[in-house]
């Protein structure tokens, strides 16, 4: 496929023609209007000439041109057309035909598909019939190849969409046991005699055939016989295939489609279970092999990639009945009894075999020796032999086989040679990519890739053979999928070396890459023997030798190579002269001569002595010069292929050609250590527990590992904080009864034990009583127990965390699931509080199961150190928590959770323990140094603390009939001293038991000393930082949290070390690869082949966005961005749904609440008041605007996939500069689009437009929406870019995840009428356009928190179009700037008065705004502060301060905008007399105000004026910044006023020295001038810091 086919579409080359698109779509929108558009009004009726024509014209015309089917498709004519009017009645070739098409074309985009059938279910199996017998018919019916071919490809769909009911019930007709009745009849009987059930089954189907009448017995004999039909229909097909001249495409794609089918019908148990042996006697295999199409090496290359997959899987290690894998040995076994029975019927039937009957096994089970035993056989002999072993029919006598030679030969030789096993086949393979892997199209397409053509590669469906086929098809699809990220390395690094060819023969290049070096020098050094049992090198290595002529940070990152990093090493030997101009739209092999690649991993740099530089804390050693070498690890078994082939074939030594070394950036280049981990599961007896083995394949009941189906369901949990009040817990569980154990009201308080009712397991062979006991309703009582947790001491410090999140019942639901053992599904829907669930889950187990090891995984590092933060807010030792991997830098908590951060905690602890030991030693008078080690601790407390505490119970416990006076407890008590320092006093004297509890609390806080200094007992023991470390990892920690990227990467480290652990949780389940997903599970050796894994709780989100799959091809064909949370709930694992979310306003809830079960709102959201006021400035809080192309162009498209649309991107800056002027802080906007282009041209207009200009500073953040996944905002501007075609917000998950950002404002920037006719879109586009499509706003309100809106106020102003609102954005801010320069001009004409310090209510109207507004509820720099930036910045570059000057600078601060051209400048003035009215109030107050501050002032001079406002800024700045975290610390808010105030008044004094020195020399002009140029400078830089302040927060 060329790649201008395969490119979706070209960008027009001039915006006034239009779009390939346009013209294409004309014919069908005609149509569409005319009978089937939603919005159409007086459709014409159904007229299945429509249909015909339509089929006719727009499809088999175009040759089923991809642009005209998308067309059909995206106008609705399945739903609105052909579905809702097929009948049998109407239906024909075209009909069915122009839905198949649809339907692939749904597939193709990736959305859903089998959602239309839904509404007329009862026409789908007479379709489904049509579609099979259009299918055999073929060319006999007058359907072309090509056609057939669409036909076979919605088969396929057919069969992979297993799940969905409707396509099932057809599917299986023509894939069970009946169609054994294709077989040969000898072959027949043989397969039934291998498994004993089957005869009987077989005897009831034939029984159950003949009572049938004579029309269902013809449609049945149909059914069945359809698959093997149309194998011989596709024999027909390839024969007809040349192996040399011209050859039609639409034969090769017809037999490349055909292959397709089969290996997915192979892959599926299910539907494998009995085809396999129908494909095994139509002989398909060996016919394709020995096909003129794969002797063409051109046409035919792709198609024997295919055929290899199809071998692969038929011949698959699994018993096909049972489902059960096949170990090696029971393989050969198998590969005996061949063997073994073809010797034996040719020692009985065939004398000419009789040293072939007579050998041993191994001398002849080679394809070689049985091709010399049977090669000289005749025709008729080997058809005998074949139909004595049941493959072939009998040869009548006297006749001639009508089979060639060559057929017979390979039938027998296939089946019988020797197999080298899968394994070693995946141990035999290199793992790094070479040249012919990474530009191999048919493996790793291009990112052209359109979906239209197949490819040979795996695909991950629902269900999987077996784990071995599970982890295998993972392997080749995460080693392509990484092939092709390398491919876009080696490209790009290539390009900028720029190789030419010498005039002298060698290369030269004439650029640099920063990724990569030329080789000056390559040496093999090592190569060593094999281990025992293999037979490729133990290791090689070589050293690669660069010459590091470069920057010294492009240096350091070179010399910075870490051991394991993974380097590339390539040749080129380009025959383009020097200087030749590159094109990259070319092809890059022919370009630059690319003739080899080889991965190798870095041991480490060589020493000017030729020693590694170890990795490890002392400094590296510094090196003269600028020559590095490198020691480098090579892949054996590619070293090994390598020397073969140069030896075998007389084939170049690549390691001799090598002059390119390349890295790569390491967070990119772990695909070696991901790829070596599922080579090494594979490798072991990989054990997954059992009651989560078929889950995970995709079979049995789904629902078999949910905790109400466990047979350890635990019946009695402690549920500790979960539960605010016994109210909450009874709202908790509506339709349960509860029944409270403790009658006092009064002590109904939390913590609760729940007892619930668990139903008693069904043992084997009791169906009846199992469904005698169904029938019982279902036991609904809870009993309820409070009990008082123990008294952990009398310091405040010893009151555990609590607590204190009211979770809905549906929460508790999931919070009660993850607690007993099991698999638990939690869907969380944007805003409802999964990490929440997710930390009370933990600390529940934690409480419930203190001996038991939970790990945490997620996708991100950001989501761990959320869920991290939320851990250390509950009660939960943080000795027993560890967080692995390098994301802890950005906790953002003082402590370090990281191994060697917990090991310092430990010995800190320890230190701090003994001092608490000391203290008590001393209190009792206990002579000696019992305080220096653990040890020593544990010898005072067995034989000094315990014999005190077991006297002191023996005098207080009550002696039968007698009572203990309430004194006596304090009295004999014989730790008081060293209590001394607990708030006193320690005993109340109220009760005998309430002074007990606290006696039994001291002495419990004193044990958990010497308990803790028992587990601290070994970090004495252990002397080195890392085996304290591991100590840690495998013993100490409770609660161990890494991402999924680490489990995979260090997974043999952690299974070496013996780490274990019996609970798992995930978040962001739903964004985790498969792999990396199902890697976890496997982090620890099994128990004697047993794991001992109890839980399984994965919390996601299917509805978002899935994992980030590069290559389009990996994502879409083989269903690569699948996560395993995803597969499971389209499988039909139960799962609880969160269905009350908290984010967003309840009418932002509703864009994507139809997308969830039964998404609700929390009550909050309703009662806040910064949900109920509306968003000032602005009509409505979210709003599509409709965007037309600016200066006649709407989207471009400078790269591929690179998207940009100016209009929107312009548009979208206005409405961020016009709200920042109405006082919104900057960092609660985020501008979010749907491509990388759009971010980076909206980044670009920002810079220009807002610039560093303090007025408006940058928004939170400008990113993708993919990106913004998992974050939200207060505000989100969005801007969907596309023009011409939808695109990939098609994907509703990506809708969902745009829609679901937003707290209180969303305002979306979008070609309305591209993006309403979308299917999939209408639930959230029809919210949409029910509002106005052009922006309305209201510029005279200002940003504050609690002002409602009073309706009759005013009307709303239309912003017609983007130039419109920049014009206003740019009055707004002149408007602004002349009001702050007469506001300057007031203030110096004050004269000078004495100054007083400023309290804090003098403060107050420095902060109103000249726009008149109440500032309380900002969070970031308002215009206020700004405005004082402003005018330090003018006034400082100012001279003189008239007000045009002034204007001149403040017109160079604020960038042209995009509306403004030579034209424009009378609609300006226009505008300024409009608001005119308005300016003039806000004239007055701002006069008003500068009055009131210049009484404040003492202004003697410029400078002095200068100096002031720049203090002034920092503490605004600091005082802005308080704000902020007042908001979330409202008892901080007043310390840090006074502080505000402290340093500002302190500012001002220092200010008021410099003044009175300056005074005395105002008239030295000269000094003036420095004086401002200082204060410029210290403007400019004040302004730098706080950007970078700003930056900093934002990171």
């Amino acid at each position: 496929m060329s790649a201008s086919t395969e490119k979706k579409e070209t960008p027009a080359k001039k915006a006034t023609a239009p779009s390939v698109a346009q013209i294409n779509a004309e014919y069908v929108t005609q149509l569409a209007n005319k009978y089937w558009a939603p919005k159409a009004k007086n459709k014409l009726p159904f007229d299945p000439k429509v249909v015909k024509d339509i089929y006719d014209q727009e499809i088999l015309q175009s040759k089923f041109a991809i642009r005209k089917i998308m067309s059909l498709e995206f106008s609705q004519y399945l739903e609105n057309y052909l579905w809702v009017n097929f009948c049998p009645e109407v239906s024909s070739d075209a009909f069915i035909m122009s839905i198949c098409c649809i339907i692939n074309e749904k597939f193709r985009e990736n959305v859903p598909a089998w959602e239309v059938f839904k509404k007329k279910p009862e026409h789908f199996p007479m379709f489904f019939q049509s579609v099979m017998k259009a299918v055999l018919q073929g060319e006999k019916s007058g359907l072309a190849l090509k056609e057939q071919t669409v036909l076979l490809l919605f088969l396929d769909h057919c069969f992979n969409s297993l799940e969905v009911d409707l396509i099932r019930e057809q599917v299986q007709k023509l894939i069970s046991l009946p169609m054994w009745m294709c077989l040969l009849p000898a072959r027949l009987q043989h397969e039934l005699k291998k498994v004993p059930k089957l005869q009987k089954f077989w005897n009831l189907n034939m029984k159950k055939q003949a009572k049938m009448d004579a029309d269902a017995a013809e449609q049945s004999k149909k059914e069945r016989t359809f698959l093997s039909a149309l194998i011989k229909q596709f024999i027909q097909v390839l024969m007809s295939v040349p192996a040399t001249g011209p050859v039609s495409l639409d034969q090769v794609h017809y037999c490349e489609r055909f292959i397709e089918l089969l290996i997915d019908l192979e892959a599926l148990l299910p539907t494998r279970r009995w085809f396999n042996t129908v494909l095994d006697d139509s002989h398909l295999v060996v016919h394709c092999h020995l096909s003129g199409l794969t002797q063409r090496e051109k046409e035919g290359h792709l198609f024997c990639q295919l055929l290899d997959m199809l071998k692969f899987y038929a011949g698959f290690e699994i018993n096909d009945q049972t489902g059960n894998a096949l170990t090696q040995k029971e393989m050969t076994t198998l590969h005996y009894d061949r063997i073994i029975s073809l010797q034996r019927s040719a020692f009985g039937h065939f004398p000419e075999l009789l040293d072939f009957a007579l050998s041993n096994v191994a001398a002849v089970d080679t394809r070689e020796s049985l091709k010399k035993h049977f090669g000289h056989l005749s025709h008729n002999k080997l058809h005998q032999v074949a139909s004595y072993l049941c493959l072939l029919p009998e040869l009548p006598e006297g006749q001639d086989t009508s089979y060639d030679k060559d057929f017979l030969l390979e039938l027998l030789v296939s089946r019988h040679e020797r197999r080298i096993s899968q394994i070693e086949q995946l141990n035999l393979m290199p793992l790094y990519p070479t040249e012919k892997i990474i530009w191999d199209q048919n493996i790793v397409p291009t990112e052209y890739y359109s979906g239209e053509g197949c490819l040979a590669l795996p695909k991950l469906n629902l269900q999987f053979l077996t784990l071995h086929d599970y982890l295998l098809r993972n392997f080749n699809l995460f080693r392509l999928e990484s092939t092709y990220e390398i491919r876009q390395d080696i490209e790009d690094v290539v390009w900028r070396m720029k190789p030419w060819a010498s005039e002298y023969g060698g290369v030269v290049f004439g650029g640099w890459a920063r990724m990569a070096q030329i080789i000056t020098a390559f040496s093999i050094v090592e190569v060593a023997k094999p281990n025992i049992g293999e037979s490729w090198p133990a290791r090689v290595r070589a050293d690669v030798t660069v010459n590091l002529n470069v920057q010294d940070h492009i240096k350091n990152e070179w010399e910075g190579l870490r051991k394991h990093d993974v380097c590339f090493l390539v040749t080129v030997r380009p025959t383009l002269p020097y200087g030749t101009r590159f094109d990259r739209r070319q092809p890059f092999l022919e370009q630059t001569g690319l003739g080899y690649v080889r991965g190798c991993e870095v041991q480490g740099m060589l020493d000017d002595k030729g020693r590694v530089i170890e990795e490890g804390p002392e400094p590296r050693p510094k090196l003269l010069g600028d020559t590095r070498t490198f020691r480098v690890w090579l892949d054996p078994n590619q070293y090994q292929q390598d020397m073969t082939n140069n030896i075998q074939n007389g084939a170049e030594d690549p390691y001799e050609s090598f002059n390119i070394l390349m890295r790569r950036k390491p967070k990119e280049n772990n695909f070696k250590a991901v790829l070596e981990t599922i080579r090494h599961l594979m490798n072991t007896e990989c054990v997954v527990p059992d009651w989560l083995h078929d889950i995970i394949l995709g079979y049995g009941d789904q629902g078999s590992a949910h905790y109400s189906k466990m047979p350890n369901q635990i019946s009695t949990l402690d549920f500790n904080d979960t539960f605010l009040s016994l109210e909450h817990l009874r709202c908790s569980f509506p339709g349960h009864t509860i029944q409270v154990k403790e009658e006092n009201p009064e002590l109904q308080v939390p913590p609760f034990r729940i007892k619930f009712p668990v139903p008693e397991q069904p043992g084997k062979g009791k169906k009846r009583k199992a469904a005698e006991e169904e029938k019982k309703p279902e036991n609904k009582t809870l009993t309820v127990e409070p009990y008082v947790a123990p008294n952990r001491g009398p310091y405040p410090y010893n009151q555990p965390k609590r607590n204190t999140i009211q979770f809905t019942p549906t929460q508790i639901e999931a919070i009660r699931a993850g607690m007993q053992p099991g698999l638990t599904m939690v869907v969380g829907p944007p805003g409802t509080g999964k990490t929440d669930v997710a930390v009370q889950i933990i600390s529940n187990i934690y409480h419930n199961f203190p001996e038991q090891r939970t790990l945490i995984v997620t996708h991100s590092n950001q989501a761990l150190n959320q869920l991290f933060e939320k851990i250390i807010a509950l009660d939960i030792d943080e000795r027993h928590l560890l967080r692995l991997g390098h994301g802890e830098e950005e906790l953002e908590t003082e402590k370090d959770f990281s191994r060697y951060g917990r090991v310092n905690y430990v010995l800190a602890r320890r230190l701090e323990l003994l001092g608490e030991v000391g203290r008590l030693q001393e209190s009792l008078d206990v002579p000696g140094d019992v305080s220096y080690t653990c040890e020593t601790a544990g010898h005072f407390y067995l034989y000094q603390v315990i014999s005190r505490w077991e006297q002191y119970q023996s005098k207080v416990k009550p002696k039968q009939g007698k009572t203990v006076e309430v004194e006596a407890v304090a009295e004999h008590f014989p730790f008081h001293k060293f209590f001394s320092n607990a708030p006193q006093p320690v005993f109340k004297g109220r009760t005998y038991e309430e002074d007990m509890v606290i006696a039994e609390g001291c002495y419990r806080h004193i044990k958990k000393i010497f308990t803790q200094l028992e587990e601290f007992r070994a970090f004495e023991l252990l002397r080195s930082g890392l085996d304290r470390s591991k100590y840690l990892l495998v013993k100490e920690a409770k609660i161990i949290a890494m991402t999924c990227t680490h489990a995979a990467l260090k997974r043999h480290d952690l299974v070496e070390l013996g780490f274990k652990y019996d609970n798992i949780l995930m978040e962001e389940a739903a964004q985790i690869l498969e792999i990396e997903t199902f890697i976890p599970l496997l982090l620890q050796n099994p128990e004697d082949g047993f794991s001992r894994l109890k839980r399984w709780i994965m919390i996601g989100d299917h509805h978002q966005l899935p994992p980030v799959i590069k290559n389009m091809a990996f994502q879409k064909y083989s269903n690569m961005e699948q996560s395993l949370f995803t597969r499971f709930v389209r499988l039909g694992v139960p799962t609880v749904d969160l269905d009350a979310q908290g984010r967003a306003r309840a009418s932002l809830c509703n864009l994507y609440n139809w997308r969830y079960k039964q998404l609700g709102n929390l009550p909050h959201v309703q009662q806040l008041p910064e949900f109920q006021v509306p968003n000032p400035g602005l009509s409505f809080d979210f709003q599509l605007i409709n965007v037309e192309d600016f200066n006649g162009v709407g989207e471009s498209e400078p790269n591929p996939y690179f998207y940009q649309n100016l209009a929107e991107a312009e548009y979208s800056v206005a409405l961020f500069m016009y709200m920042r002027l109405l006082g919104y802080p900057a960092d609660r906007i985020s501008i979010l689009t749907t491509y990388n282009g759009q971010k980076h041209l909206i980044r670009d207009v920002i810079n220009q437009r807002c610039g560093n200009n303090p007025y408006f500073g940058q928004p939170s953040k400008v990113t993708t929406v993919d990106r913004f996944q998992g974050q939200q905002n207060d505000y989100i501007i969005l801007s969907l870019v596309r023009t011409k075609a939808v695109g990939h917000l098609r994907d509703v998950r990506r809708l969902v995840v745009a829609m679901s950002r937003a707290r209180l404002g969303l305002y979306i920037f979008a070609r309305v009428a591209l993006f309403q006719n979308c299917f999939e879109l209408t639930p959230v586009f029809n919210q949409l356009t029910a509002r106005p499509l052009e922006l309305h706003i209201r510029p005279n309100e200002y940003y504050s928190q609690e002002q409602p809106r009073d309706a009759s106020a005013q009307s709303d102003k239309v912003v017609k179009n983007m130039p419109e609102l920049a014009n206003l954005a740019y009055n707004m801010y002149m408007h602004m700037i002349q009001t702050n320069q007469k506001h300057r001009q007031q203030q110096l004409a004050q004269p000078p008065k004495q100054r007083q310090p400023p309290t804090v209510e003098q403060k107050a109207p420095e902060q109103e705004t000249p726009m008149d507004q109440d500032t309380s509820g900002g969070k970031d720099s308002n215009p206020s502060e700004t405005e004082e930036k402003m005018d330090t910045t003018e006034s400082a570059t100012t001279t003189t301060t008239t007000t045009t000057s002034t204007t001149t600078t403040s017109t160079s601060t604020m960038p042209e905008h995009p509306g403004r051209d030579s034209d424009s400048d009378d609609e300006e003035e226009k505008d300024m007399e409009e608001s005119g009215k308005e300016e003039s109030n806000r004239e007055e107050k701002d006069r008003k105000e500068s009055n009131k501050e210049a009484s404040n002032k003492e202004e003697s001079n410029k400078e002095e004026s200068n100096k002031e406002e720049s203090s002034k800024k920092e503490s605004s700045k600091e005082e802005s910044s308080k704000e902020e975290s007042s908001k979330e610390e409202s008892s901080k808010e007043e310390s840090s006023k006074e502080a505000s105030n402290k340093e500002e008044s302190n500012k001002e004094a220092s200010s008021k020295e410099e003044s009175s020195m300056e005074e005395s020399n105002k008239e030295e002009s000269s000094k003036e001038a420095s004086n401002k140029e200082e204060s410029n400078k210290e403007a400019s830089s004040k302004e730098e810091s706080l950007k970078k302040g700003s930056v900093g927060k934002e990171q």
